[in-house]
């Protein structure tokens, strides 16, 4: 798994973030097609893996909440390409969005985790090792 800071590219949506201070960005790349690392995206045991306990994804708009904090919105949803939510650590949190994107990269799948937005500057190395983190997991609970 490798991983670096920056932000989410430019043509991404929701313009309320453009120009946001901070941006962490985490990837890795799995051993399954894309459709299948979608289907666990989507399942109860890989949304819980990336977000926490509890959580489950419905359409764009609805929402989801962890059990141990985190919540917020589904603002877009592409079967086998991207979700995006927004984010927030605690009741009061500031609003992020955490993009999600999978590319197909022959018979593996590769998985980018961008987060940006208001709030994530406070701890920038901690945030990174959230997500890098999280990724791990998803990973591991794909091959289990």
């Amino acid at each position: 798994m490798s991983s670096s800071t920056q932000s989410i590219p430019e043509n991404a949506e929701d313009a309320e973030l453009e120009g946001s201070p901070a941006g962490v960005h985490s990837t890795l790349t799995v051993e399954a097609p894309v459709d299948r690392v979608w289907q666990h995206l989507i399942s109860p045991r890989g949304t819980e893996a990336l977000l926490g306990p509890g959580v489950t994804l419905g359409n764009k708009g609805e929402s989801w909440h962890s059990a141990d904090g985190p919540h917020g919105v589904v603002r877009s949803y592409h079967p086998m390409e991207q979700v995006r939510v927004s984010w927030h650590p605690h009741e009061d949190g500031p609003l992020s969005i955490v993009d999600l994107q999978l590319k197909p990269d022959g018979d593996r799948t590769r998985v980018d985790l961008y987060h940006e937005g208001e709030g994530i500057a406070e701890d920038g190395a901690g945030d990174k090792s959230r997500w890098d983190d999280a990724l791990g997991r998803f990973a591991q609970a794909l091959d289990a």
